[in-house]
């Protein structure tokens, strides 16, 4: 039996509501500390509510986020930011007190086309949501705005090759080479989108030149085998939140997943008979892997301590409420480590780079490591190709000596 949640008797209209807010705590994972400050936020907010003569069900986001700048002008530090009202709010929304916000509809005819957009990516292209909304029609909205007002239909008939390439000259100036070529990626669909439509008469697909890959001019970046020992022993593995982070970096660093990968696992990929492991990769692909022992042995440890929460994914929170893990915070978790270990901070995807090279060095081929990392085309994984100094070694020619030149 977990101890009691302290329940305070707060006065005004969310009076009714407190012990069952205390309750919802509770089936949150909230320790008790943490839910005494939760019910204390909500005693607080009804008695904003009380004195400004408002109901529970006129509470809404915008009212929430002023009680939250009334305690910032009041001097006060505790739920002062517009976001910590949010849980309270939920809860009441859940409940049926509050009335949750009206779901956006398509106003006009830009977000009629964008919502057109967006169902072609899902349906036709079968990408997947963090894509979409994150980077492609993110980019059809910034191309069709353009500094314009409202989205006239009949301007898209006279959309040419010079208005696309006065917009790539204006927006890549101001990325970089890889943010630079991911606009060009997502602006290449929109346009396909756009012809295979009808909305445009001329597939201006061509008008998007190629950005300069310099991806095969340098050698991939691993990290030597001493870097990795160090960011796995900064893993403090007494605590839930040490156990989860190295089997997230042992995930990473073993089997060359990618963050959002890894932030994908759910329960149900593993199966602890056959020791493999679904990973749901880049479009849409499903590819089972074997999971080795020290692998496997790291995920049954975590999952000894892991948090009781309903969603199914592997990795979650540690910290109330338990929700699953983002490619941003499996990110986030490898910079943590890095600085724990005092190396320089480097993405999830060095340590991709770290899982071939160090497979290339006991004798993989190439091939081999291209079922590991799910290529798509084996002449991805030829960059590899590059840090087998041994084997490479062997094509060189001898360089000419003074006598020979002579």
């Amino acid at each position: 039996m977990g101890r009691k949640v302290w329940v305070p008797t707060p006065s005004g209209p969310l009076a009714p509501y407190a012990a069952g807010f205390a309750v919802w705590l509770r089936s949150r994972s909230y320790s008790p500390s943490a839910a005494a400050s939760r019910l204390s936020q909500l005693e607080q907010l009804s008695r904003w509510l009380e004195r400004r003569g408002l109901g529970a069900g006129e509470l809404t986001g915008e009212r929430a986020a002023e009680f939250a700048s009334s305690r910032l002008e009041a001097g006060l530090v505790s739920w002062t930011s517009p976001k910590s009202a949010e849980l309270p709010l939920m809860y009441l929304r859940e409940i049926g007190v509050v009335a949750s916000p009206a779901a956006l509809v398509a106003d006009g005819p830009l977000e009629e086309l964008l919502a057109d957009y967006r169902r072609y990516l899902f349906v036709e292209r079968r990408l997947v949501e963090h894509t979409v909304d994150w980077c492609y029609v993110p980019t059809a909205r910034l191309f069709l705005s353009r500094g314009q007002g409202p989205l006239d239909p009949r301007a898209l008939e006279r959309l040419s090759a010079a208005d696309v390439s006065r917009f790539l000259a204006v927006e890549c100036a101001k990325r970089s080479v890889s943010g630079a070529r991911d606009l060009a990626s997502a602006l290449r669909s929109f346009l396909r989108f756009l012809h295979v439509t009808g909305l445009i008469e001329l597939p201006l697909v061509w008008a998007v030149p190629p950005v300069a890959n310099r991806r095969d001019c340098s050698l991939p970046r691993g990290l030597e085998p001493a870097a990795v020992k160090k960011l796995l022993a900064s893993c403090d593995r007494r605590r839930t939140v040490g156990r989860r982070d190295y089997a997230i970096l042992l995930l990473l660093s073993r089997l060359g997943l990618r963050r959002g990968e890894v932030a994908a696992i759910c329960l149900e990929d593993i199966d602890w008979r056959a020791g493999e492991l679904v990973i749901h990769g880049k479009g849409s692909r499903h590819d089972v892997l074997p999971l080795p022992v020290d692998v496997g042995q790291a995920v049954v440890s975590y999952l000894r301590r892991r948090p009781r929460c309903e969603t199914r994914a592997l990795f979650v929170r540690i910290t109330a409420p338990p929700q699953e893990l983002s490619p941003h915070a499996i990110g986030s978790i490898v910079r943590e480590a890095c600085t724990r270990s005092g190396l320089p901070r480097v993405g999830a995807h060095r340590l991709r780079h770290t899982a071939a090279s160090e497979m290339l060095r006991r004798g993989g081929s190439l091939s081999e490591i291209a079922q590991v990392l799910r290529h798509s085309e084996l002449k991805t994984t030829t960059q590899y190709a590059k840090v087998d100094r041994t084997r490479l070694r062997a094509l060189a020619r001898p360089w000419p000596s003074r006598a020979g030149a002579a």
